[in-house]
C-alpha cells in the first residue's frame, strides 16, 4: 500500500494559503532572502520517494502555467513535475493539458484509496488547501511533512480546521535548516 504524504510550507500560525502568495514557486517567499541550498536538497531526497503528485484543480492549473515555461529552473522541479504521474482531483477540468496527467472525477474516497491501493512510491499533494481538508477529513493521510518558516502571518487559511475527531499523530523527524526553516515530519499511524 503506497503512502499518502501532505508536503506544505506553513508559518508558525499554521497558515498554508495566504493572500498575496506568501509561498512562492522554489522558497521565493522567504523574506531575508537566506540560503535554502538545505532545504532544496532535502525536497529533492522526498522526490525521489515518491511517483505520483495528487492535486486539486486550482492549483494544478497554477503549476501548468508556471512549470513547464521554467527553462532556467536549476531545483529540478519543473523536470519532475513533466516526468511524475500527475493526478488531478475535479469535475471541471476536460484537457489537463499536461502530459502524464490524470483526472480523478469520482468521489474522493474511491479515487484516493484506488492510487494507493495500486503498485508504485509515495503520492505527494502540495498546495490544494480544499483537496487537502477533504484528504484530512476522510482520514487517508499517512503522512505530514511540513516545512515551518520563523514567520507569525496572523491571517490566511490553515492547514488544521474544524475537521471533526480529534487525531494523534506521531513525530517522526524534526530538523532545522539553515534558514530558520524547520521540517517536521509527522505520521498518523
Amino acid at each position: 500500500m503506497r503512502d499518502l504524504i501532505v508536503t506544505e510550507n506553513i508559518t508558525l500560525d499554521g497558515v498554508i494559503d495566504a493572500e498575496g502568495g506568501w509561498f512562492g514557486p522554489a522558497g521565493e517567499g522567504t523574506a531575508d532572502g537566506a540560503d535554502q541550498s538545505d532545504v532544496e536538497a532535502e525536497l529533492r531526497r522526498q522526490r525521489q520517494t515518491a511517483d505520483a503528485f495528487l492535486t486539486g484543480r486550482a492549483t494544478f492549473e497554477a503549476m501548468r502555467g508556471y512549470w513547464p515555461r521554467r527553462t532556467d529552473d536549476t531545483t529540478g522541479i519543473s523536470e519532475y513535475l513533466d516526468n511524475v504521474s500527475k493526478y488531478v482531483v475535479s469535475r471541471t477540468l476536460q484537457d489537463p493539458e499536461w502530459q502524464h496527467t490524470t483526472v480523478l472525477r469520482g468521489p474522493l474516497e474511491d479515487e484516493i484509496r484506488g492510487l494507493k491501493s495500486a503498485a508504485g512510491k509515495d503520492i505527494v499533494t502540495t498546495g490544494s488547501i480544499r483537496l487537502v481538508h477533504g484528504l484530512i477529513e476522510a482520514g487517508l493521510v499517512d503522512e505530514y511533512r511540513l516545512f515551518v518558516h520563523p514567520v507569525h502571518l496572523g491571517r490566511g487559511r490553515r492547514l488544521f480546521t474544524d475537521v471533526g475527531e480529534t487525531r494523534k499523530l506521531h513525530l517522526a523527524e524534526a530538523r532545522p535548516f539553515t534558514s530558520g526553516i524547520v521540517l517536521l515530519r509527522y505520521r498518523t499511524r
